[in-house]
């Protein structure tokens, strides 16, 4: 086939490309005659020989490595029949195209086009698989859930730039909290122009992902756009990854229940939240449970929030549910389904008692025109033009006769005028509309209990003329933004909209008998055009609205006649003449106009009469009504959400079941009463009887007892018949299974096989041991089960949860075990991570990610000497681990963790500062610093010193008797016993005399205490665009940093000049007895002292003359001068020697010069010969032959 094209040129068809591997090919391949592997193997034996036994020897060496590698820890698959989605996280720095690559995806899954992504995004993506999609923003803190949850990471890279650290940043943190599987995606691979450029960064990009990652990590290329999106073949075949992708249950997920929340509804009263904004709400959370099962009333813990308890749990129907299990290769337009409540996505929104369906303005004209028997319901509700409030409104009644006609305004205005309400505009961002906000002038007075109903009814009429006013614009606004693909209005409380339906049904009663009759009188009434609806709810088949139309006819009818009447009589008080008659007859009449359904079939009425009660009357038509006496009126009272149950009997004391137990068949009757007796007594009365409908005759028990006993005996000889055959067929099979086995079975089974086939029975008998119960039952068992979609109610949650909330942060409801709920201390080993730029310092305060929660805490560094003690440590060792104790929620041994200084913005920087895992949950281990107490002697007696200033009682010092001490020169000693006086003053034995110098020191360890800090980051509960500014306590540097605050130094620590005085020792002191015995070379002669020398051994001083003096000096400059000239002489001579030293070396060198030339020459001349010599012999030689 081939086509023309407008430019003439003919453009061909593409060829049918047939499958060469695949089922289809096998299938083809053995239809072929001869085409089957094995047919070619006998046709021709030695291509298929072994050719090369080395060759041979690798291959299966490989195939045995790449089998063994593959191998890991069996675990028991616990994924139920109908899996959860599998949670894809879509990361990546800002601007790196996650919002377009999740559209894409979603496009070539459902075909349909998503606006903006908010919250989780599921979707059907082939017959037993659903992905919800979760785009990670560029905050810390939902990376750190988001890696908790994540089934499948895809993490984008921009190759225009390379990789930034928000990358590395997630991948540490997938590391600590079991690492999901990860798949890298190259984005902005268009921006490069030079094809071997592209290459380069290409190959360069993934080895360094495949070096975080794994060897062989996938990495895709998306090549570039075309108008705003990914190219179709490159999402499809990422597409097609994803959907046959295995997952590995990592052990936290599969151990721990847990929610991704993709639906919040807030439940609060809202009169409670009119009252007090700030009050803590009650919240409905919706999403699939997954990982364990849930029990209800369990603990929960949701990051950024905190600890909560779960008041209800419910599932619900699937919201996205899996298509049929027939066969069939795609999937067709109706079950391509999309789920995304949070991005204003999904068209039937299921809550415990009620539907919410979504459709647009479109759509709801197209239905005008054909309506299926399938949507008339959902039909009726669209099409309803004014709404309750309105048609009360509407309506108005006269009481008597006599009276005028009663206008709810009336009403609304009396009470207006009480209450003296203003009226201020404020423009409300989130439905993007004028709202008219009331402000009470006065304070509310309290009534009584007996007025409650009336000032209910009254609020009720008011809050629902406002309601009306609103609702057009509201309407209009919703089909604008429905137009525009936005989000649809938001749909009014369902809390609401009950309690306004119970008070407007418990308000207007309705004159018919049957729904019939009411529709009948709906139609006459109502003809109008049906309206616009954003969002219907289908909670019960509620008649109110067709009790009303009729109402209002019949209101209208009876106010005519009573019109009539007021014309005829004139007095005041004549209306009380004949008011019972009047009533009946009016009721006689109503009686008449509707058909009595129960005369219809059965032909005649029993009236039943009821034993009158004495109740008040008011002017003999009407009771006053006693709520607080009917437990049925008050169970359906219009505020029936605070039902208290009467709680007068309890059930649990035995004296109050045996006063009912004779009320059931089980209990102790009178003779005459007793369901057998009676059953027996009549058999006998009447025995035989025949039906007249069916013509069937009844035997007694008595005759019928001979036949029964042969029809029995007969039923038990072919049920053992039965179980005779099933028994051999049985038996056949087993022995067949057995033959099979024999023959195919493998011999050499590993043990990994035999695990293996030992977790796939165990996950069978999982699977099998409440498969046939219903859903309701199991329930009550084993919890609700993952896979299910369930609705989590959880009180007293904060309100700034509500009022902050920000679909593009995850919500995630984290199931806690029986003691991860407590707080106490943990025992670490923890390393600070090598990319962190600065080293940890003890007592400065961290955030911690461990298990579900995020918390800051004050940590203790540690590390264990060879003798078991703990030493404190001040800093974080440079590249090894260490030790760490902290006060923190109890988390399972073996957990990782992660520790962060700050979530508050983005920096520059690597941002996890440690990484490591829980020890131990306990206080048994002791940390010990080092202590050190100074003392200085004060008495010295040969080795014995006392000693001062240590310690400062005597108390003290006893507690140290016997402690090793030592002094800075090195000599160790001993404390022995304390000392009278002064105060604290202790006697000390050494090993030599000590210095009133010296200074004695005892090393000491003092125990330190953990700090008790768990203060839990709760980011979500910060304002919308502030979420990434959580900070905690701050560190002891931030605080001197930000109050400048400047560390004064310490004067001893200061470096100076070492500044030494001279020390004098004393002379060395030998005594006599000692001398003598020494020889006579060691004797100290040199040392002995000098007496005074006598006066006539001392030299006189001269003193010259004048003469003398001269010749002197003369002298002294003759012997100056000649020295003078020496010296000079001396230096010319030096400087002469030298030069005659170099002109000597210069000699010499050319000496040897000439030498070596002479030698050359000489052995030239020698080689010559030699040359000569041997060329005459040879040719001499030659002669002679």
């Amino acid at each position: 086939m081939q086509e023309c094209r407008m430019d003439g040129k003919v453009k061909k068809q593409k060829k049918h490309q047939q499958k060469h591997s695949g089922p289809k090919a096998e299938k083809k391949k053995l239809k072929k005659p001869g085409g089957s592997v094995e047919d070619e193997r006998k046709r021709n034996p030695k291509a298929f020989s072994v050719q090369s036994a080395v060759r041979m020897a690798k291959t299966f060496h490989r195939a045995q490595d790449i089998k063994t590698k593959k191998h890991h820890i069996p675990l028991v698959d616990r994924t139920p029949l109908d899996p959860p989605p599998v949670v894809i996280v879509v990361v990546g720095p800002p601007k790196v195209g996650k919002s377009t690559l999740i559209r894409c995806l979603i496009k070539n899954f459902t075909r349909q086009k998503l606006g903006d992504i908010c919250g989780p995004v599921t979707i059907v993506s082939g017959k037993k698989r659903r992905l919800t999609f979760m785009e990670c923003n560029n905050d810390i803190n939902t990376m750190i859930d988001l890696a908790k949850v994540a089934d499948l990471v895809l993490m984008l890279i921009d190759a225009s730039f390379g990789f930034e650290m928000e990358t590395f940043e997630f991948l540490n943190i997938c590391q600590v909290h079991g690492f999901p599987r990860i798949m890298g995606v190259l984005t902005h691979l268009d921006s490069f122009k030079n094809n071997k450029s592209l290459r380069k960064t290409k190959k360069n990009l993934k080895h360094r992902f495949w070096t975080e990652v794994y060897q062989g990590a996938k990495l895709f290329y998306l090549s570039g756009m075309v108008y705003g999106e990914y190219q179709t073949q490159e999402v499809k075949n990422l597409g097609r990854f994803i959907s046959v992708m295995k997952f590995r249950p990592l052990v936290w997920q599969t151990s721990h229940p847990y929610v991704l929340v993709d639906r919040m509804e807030d439940l609060t009263d809202p009169e409670k939240v009119r009252t007090d904004p700030k009050c803590d709400r009650t919240v409905s959370l919706y999403g699939y449970l997954r990982g364990a099962h849930l029990k209800n009333k369990g603990q929960v813990h949701v990051p950024g929030v905190g600890d909560f308890q779960v008041s209800d749990v419910n599932f619900l129907p699937d919201p996205c549910p899996l298509p049929d299990a027939q066969k069939k290769r795609a999937l067709n337009e109706k079950e391509r389904l999309l789920y995304a409540p949070m991005a204003g996505v999904g068209g039937v929104v299921y809550d415990k008692d009620a539907v919410y369906i979504d459709l647009p303005a479109s759509h709801v004209n197209q239905l005008q025109e054909e309506v299926h028997p399938t949507t008339e319901l959902v039909q009726s509700l669209i099409e309803t033009h004014a709404t309750l409030d309105t048609k009360m409104a509407a309506s108005k009644v006269s009481l008597f006769s006599g009276s005028a006609t009663l206008d709810p305004a009336d009403i609304s205005e009396q009470t207006r005028e009480r209450e003296r309400l203003e009226e201020e505009c404020v423009w409300d961002p989130t439905t993007q509309r004028e709202r008219r906000k009331v402000i009470f002038t006065e304070k509310e007075e309290e009534d009584d209990v007996s007025g409650e109903s009336d000032s209910e009814e009254d609020d009720s009429e008011g809050s629902d003329q406002a309601n009306d006013e609103d609702e057009p614009s509201q309407v209009e606004a919703g089909r604008k933004a429905k137009a525009a693909g936005g989000a649809p209005p938001e749909k009014k409380q369902k809390v609401e909209a009950e309690a306004g339906r119970t008070e407007s049904s418990a308000e207007m009663p309705a004159f018919a008998d049957s729904e019939d009759d009411l529709e009948m009188s709906e139609e006459e009434g109502d003809a109008g055009t049906p309206g616009d609806s954003g969002h219907s709810s289908e909670e019960e088949d509620d008649p109110t609205e067709y009790e009303c139309g009729a109402t209002e006819d019949l209101w209208k009818k009876h106010s005519e006649r009573e019109c009539e009447e007021e014309e005829e009589e004139q007095g005041s008080l004549r209306w009380k003449e004949g008011l019972q008659q009047k009533a009946a007859e009016a009721f006689l009449r109503q009686q008449e106009a509707a058909p009595n359904l129960r005369k219809l079939v059965y032909g005649s009425v029993v009236e039943v009469q009821e034993p009158e009660e004495e109740e008040e009357e008011l002017g003999g038509l009407f009771r006053v009504s006693r709520p607080q006496k009917s437990k049925k009126v008050q169970a359906n009272a219009p505020d029936c959400s605070h039902f208290k149950p009467d709680n007068h009997h309890n059930w649990d004391v035995e004296e109050m079941l045996d006063s009912i137990r004779d009320c059931f068949v089980t209990g102790k009757w009178e003779e005459g009463q007793d369901a057998a007796t009676l059953l027996r007594q009549d058999e006998e009365l009447y025995g035989d009887f025949e039906d007249l409908q069916t013509g069937e005759v009844h035997m007694s028990q008595t005759e019928n007892a001979e036949d029964d006993d042969d029809e029995e005996e007969e039923i038990q000889v072919k049920m053992d018949d039965e179980e005779v055959q099933k028994n051999k067929r049985l038996e056949k099979k087993r022995r067949l299974k057995e033959r099979f086995d024999a023959d195919y079975d493998d011999d050499d089974a590993t043990y990994f096989d035999d695990l293996k086939e030992e977790m796939q029975k165990q996950a069978e008998l999982n699977r099998a041991a409440f498969q046939d119960m219903d859903d309701e039952s199991r329930v009550q068992y084993e919890g609700f089960r993952p896979g299910m979609y369930i609705r989590v109610e959880i009180c007293s949650l904060p309100c700034e949860f509500v009022k902050n909330f920000d679909p593009h942060y995850p919500i995630i409801l984290g199931g806690l075990g029986s003691s991860e709920g407590n707080i106490g201390f943990l025992q670490m080993r923890l390393k600070k991570h090598r990319w962190y730029n600065r080293i940890l310092k003890t007592k400065d305060p961290l955030i911690f990610s461990l298990g579900w929660r995020r918390f800051q805490t004050i940590p203790l560094y540690h590390i264990e000497d060879h003798n078991g003690r703990h030493r404190l440590l001040k800093y974080t060792p440079q590249h090894m681990h260490c030790g760490a104790s902290i006060w923190g929620p109890i988390t399972p041994q073996g957990s990782g963790f992660l520790a962060v200084q700050s979530v508050t913005g983005s920096k520059a920087t690597f941002r996890i500062a440690a990484t490591g895992v829980v020890l131990d949950l306990d206080k048994s281990v002791t940390i010990v610093k080092k202590l050190k107490l100074i003392g200085y002697p004060f008495k010295i007696f040969k080795n014995t010193c006392f000693v001062k200033g240590m310690f400062n009682t005597v108390l003290e010092v006893a507690k140290f008797e016997g402690a090793s001490v030592q002094t800075v020169s090195g000599i160790r000693g001993q404390i022995k016993k304390a000392l009278s006086s002064p105060t604290g003053a202790f006697r000390a034995t050494f090993e030599d005399r000590l210095l009133m110098s010296d200074i004695v020191f005892l090393r000491s360890w003092y125990p330190v205490s953990v700090p008790q800090l768990y203060n839990p980051v709760t980011s979500l509960l910060l304002p919308a665009g502030q979420k990434d500014s959580w900070s905690g306590m701050r560190t002891l540097g931030q605080l001197k940093h930000d109050l400048g605050i400047r560390n004064q130094p310490k004067a001893d620590s200061l470096y100076k000049p070492i500044v030494r005085a001279k020390r004098h020792f004393n002379p060395l002191h030998v005594p006599k007895e000692l001398q003598k015995a020494l020889p006579f070379k060691s004797k100290p002669k040199q040392q002995q002292p000098k007496g005074r020398t006598p006066r006539d051994l001392q030299r006189p001083s001269v003193i010259r003359e004048p003469h003398e003096r001269k010749v002197a000096a003369l002298l002294h400059a003759l012997s100056t001068v000649h020295n003078y000239t020496r010296k000079k002489a001396h230096t010319v001579q030096h400087a002469k020697h030298k030069e005659f030293l170099q002109q000597k070396e210069k000699d010499e060198e050319a000496k040897l010069k000439r030498q070596r030339e002479a030698k050359k020459k000489l052995y030239r001349v020698m080689g010559q010969m030699d040359q000569k010599k041997q060329r005459s012999s040879l040719t001499g030689a030659t002669k002679d032959d």
